[in-house]
């Protein structure tokens, strides 16, 4: 059985310098998360949104934003998440091309 794909839209700046506002992502749904990795991730406010994966431990996943000065991620909420509150990894970016502004 093949694994859905999809794409997401970026939005807020929470992951800046690496995704931006409106940035097009190709995800894929059902596949385990890997450290380091992005991710689309249910928050526990229930907001949907783009985090960098860092650990998985018996509590659970811990995700971070790449901008220090947006948004929220598990350092913020105190606690880590379950797995399932990881919908999508994040294969690639599509628009705008890597590397063009």
């Amino acid at each position: 059985m093949s694994r859905p794909f999809g794409i997401v839209v970026v939005r807020g700046r929470s992951m800046l310098p690496t995704l931006r506002d409106g940035d097009r992502l190709l995800v894929r749904y059902g596949v385990p998360p890997r450290p380091g990795q992005l991710a689309i991730v249910r928050l526990p406010d229930g907001v949907v949104s783009v985090k960098r994966l860092e650990l998985l431990d018996a509590d659970g996943l811990w995700f971070s934003r790449d901008n220090p000065d947006e948004g929220l991620d598990s350092w913020s909420f105190g606690a880590a998440s379950p797995p399932h509150d990881v919908l999508a990894t994040v294969r690639c970016r599509l628009w705008p091309r890597p590397g063009r502004p």
